[in-house]
This record gives structure tokens, sequence and C-alpha cells, in this order.
């Protein structure tokens, strides 16, 4: 069962230091607090650097004594995260995940792997490869893939909403949409598009 109290508190303390952090953990929805989602700020000095990444936390029965399952849901282009499908791989959301941890220290971890990928023991081996034998190339690709999918989300509600209805989207839907994932462009779009 999940340790809820544990969870409200550490929500608190995320919140607490946001503004020196830049991390940020919010429930998914009202109803529950086994789907939350992260947001974590590209670190300074990578190719990540001033981009916005969020990523969808889902809590397992056992936690704190079993790791979050997390993934990018911003497209990030990396050898330790799956360019398809978001996947990362830490070995403090597996094997060495302990119950001291919680889900601030897990993101602070996600955020240093940004800072500081392992091509050894990659998540996604074409990104591997692209970063062991081509740097330059990786280096310019993980910029362009911040710039394109990790920054457009931290453009202002109005400047979102009039992008969408440029695209031909009525703007009641667009509002409602934009509001319902968080303000995430990309999530709205993939919404306004399937339904």
């Amino acid at each position: 069962m999940i340790d809820f109290a544990r969870v409200q508190k550490e929500l608190q303390e995320c919140s607490k230091d946001i503004e020196k952090s830049g991390i940020k953990v919010t429930p998914k929805s009202d109803s529950s607090l086994s789907r939350l989602i992260g947001t974590i700020p590209g670190p300074v000095g990578t190719p990540y650097e001033g981009g916005i990444f969020q990523i969808d936390i889902s809590l397992p029965d056992g936690y704190p004594f079993e790791p979050p399952k997390m993934q990018f849901t911003t497209k990030v282009w990396h050898p330790n995260i799956s360019s398809q499908s978001g996947a990362i791989c830490l070995d403090v959301l597996k094997d060495q995940w302990s119950p001291a941890l919680t889900l601030k220290t897990a993101l602070l971890s996600v955020q240093a792997l940004l800072s500081a990928p392992q091509p050894d023991d990659p998540q996604d081996a074409v990104v591997a490869q692209q970063y062991l034998k081509h740097y330059q190339t990786f280096v310019g690709t993980a910029r362009y893939w911040t710039e394109s999918f990790a920054k457009s989300s931290s453009l202002g509600v109005e400047e979102k909403v009039q992008k969408l209805v440029e695209m031909g989207f009525p703007e009641a839907s667009v509002r409602s949409t934009l509001e319902s994932v968080g303000g995430d462009e990309n999530l709205a779009l993939e919404k306004l598009c399937s339904g």
C-alpha cells in the first residue's frame, strides 16, 4: 500500500524550494496521488540548458519500498533515455533504490544523468553510438531536441493558444485541452488531433 502521508509530505518539500531547484512535482489529477508529473530544468552547461522537461511518475503499491516508475514525456536525445518511449536507464530507479530516497532526490538523479550521460550502459543504442563516435553531432541533435520539445512548453498560455488556433483548432477546445494536460503544448496537440 502506498504511503500517501509520505507522498503528501514529499510534495510539500518539493514546493518549498522550487525557486532554487526548479524541480516540481504535482499530482496528475485531484483524485489520486499515485500518478504524478515531475518537472526538471535542463542543467546549465549542457545541450539541455534552458529546457523544461516533464516526467511521468507512477508510484507502485510498494512505494517507498519500491522505486517510482519514471519516464520522460518530453522528448529527449540522450544515451540513457529512450528517444522513442522516454524510458530512463538509471540505477536509483531500479536496484539502487532505497526508501531513504524521495521523489525529489530521484528527480535530482535524473537531472544529474542529463549532465553526465553513461553511453556504456545505454537505454538508446543509436544515441549512445552517436555520443561515442560523433560527439559534436550528438550535442547539436540534443540541443535541437531541447529547442523543439523542451522549450515550447515554456511559452505563455496565450502564445500556446495562439499557435494551436493557427493550426485550425477551435479556441474553446484548445483552452480546455491545454488546461487538462497541465499546459503541455505537445500533449494538447496529440489530444486535439486524436479527438
